[in-house]
């Protein structure tokens, strides 16, 4: 693994990074306290590029690899998750999908917006009682003979905790649904799912209210109803039954950017708290100097380290096309609990300022709690680190 960055990866982060301290820090407070998606931010973000980072130039994208998409998430999420995950779903489950597995008339439609920032795109797999089990979808789509001659998908179901699924910029939702079962001769029941694209606005689908979450107030988050919806038959995305693993494919990749995602909070947990510590004076010196604090800002310094390494490994990894499931995993489990160990210690070298919404380091504390959360939880990292053991977990 090669962790020095090139010139262009090193430029690119520092642009982001000032991108960020000017354009996205000053605005955080605001927006977290609103509780809505800064659409004139997103803009911005589409005129640098970001949303096209790792695409290839013919689909309107910047050309980049995936470890330069991975370099401005992590710059961003220093002062603001929710804008950094906007980008990092935004990505690699709302356009990945489609440069992956779409048609050409779906890239067409669909990708001109979409890299430029000017439209989002989500994906809908999680339901009630299918999250980490996603075998248990309950979300169906049959096929019925079309208005024209054609034929067209009927979906119905429900999804949950969808990011980007309800902006006024969503253009479209990928939606896993049962195609087909086939019982089993143990009498178990096997399921075909498969991804569908459903445009926003479609008649029947109805995005509910934005859930009122812990942190993450800034991010766009909703629950999806499909009632009797009719999308043509085109709208199809990849192979008929290989939804589920196209989705599982892109969720390991996506993975790797939501470790760059998490070791940019623990790095802006790092820089807030060691700002802090050498400017707050008691008892006339300042508080860094306490041995106490200094070591408590090695072993958040320490984190930061470990978490960048585990995710550009699995970048490189993936860039190489080596196997990277389980250092992706790896990545994602370090990161996350790194920014959750963090933003505590931040909080406590704070003290009561670090109470405060206002403070980026409370937001932190706030908002990462679900980076041990979403796209898998810890638990279900452990079980493919296991698994990679060759244990049966």
């Amino acid at each position: 693994m090669n962790t020095e960055l090139t010139d262009e990866q090193r430029k690119l982060s520092d642009t982001v990074r000032e991108f960020a301290d000017t354009v996205v820090a000053p605005a955080a407070y605001q927006y977290d306290t609103e509780r809505r998606l800064p659409l004139d931010i997103i803009r911005e973000m589409g005129d640098l590029g970001l949303f096209g980072l790792p695409f290839p130039v013919e689909h309107g994208g910047q050309g980049k690899d995936y470890l330069s998409l991975c370099l401005a998430v992590e710059a961003l999420a220093r002062v603001d998750q929710s804008i950094a995950v906007t980008l990092e779903a935004g990505v690699g489950l709302g356009i990945m999908p489609i440069v992956r597995h779409g048609t050409a008339e779906q890239r067409e439609r669909w990708l001109p917006d979409l890299v430029t920032g000017r439209a989002l795109a989500a994906f809908g797999l999680t339901e009630a009682e299918a999250g980490s089990d996603a075998g248990a979808t309950r979300t169906t789509a049959r096929h019925e003979p079309g208005p024209d001659g054609g034929s067209v998908w009927v979906i119905d179901g429900s999804k949950q905790f969808i990011t980007n699924s309800g902006t006024p910029i969503t253009s479209v939702v990928t939606v896993t649904a049962v195609t087909a079962e086939e019982v089993r001769d143990d009498g178990t029941v096997k399921k075909e799912l498969s991804s569908i694209l459903v445009p926003s606005g479609t008649a029947g689908f109805t995005v509910g209210p934005a859930y009122d979450k812990v942190g993450w107030h800034t991010s766009d988050t909703h629950p999806l109803t499909f009632e009797d919806v009719r999308v043509p038959a085109e709208n199809l995305l990849g192979e008929l039954g290989r939804g589920y693993a196209n989705f599982l494919h892109a969720l390991d990749e996506g993975r790797i950017a939501f470790a760059a995602l998490a070791t940019g909070a623990a790095q802006g947990c790092l820089e807030e708290a060691l700002r802090y510590a050498r400017t707050r004076n008691v008892f006339g010196r300042d508080i860094g100097s306490n041995q106490h604090i200094a070591f408590t800002l090695s072993r958040m310094a320490a984190r930061v380290h470990q978490a960048r390494l585990c995710y550009y490994d699995a970048a490189s990894r993936l860039a190489n096309d080596l196997p990277f499931k389980v250092e992706a995993s790896i990545a994602k489990l370090v990161g996350s609990e790194a920014a959750m160990a963090n933003a505590r210690d931040a909080s406590q070298i704070f003290g009561g300022y670090g109470f405060l919404n206002e403070n980026p380091v409370a937001r932190h504390y706030r908002d990462s709690k679900v980076l041990e959360i979403g796209e898998g939880t810890t638990e279900v990292q452990l079980m493919i680190i296991a698994r990679g053991l060759g244990l049966s977990a």
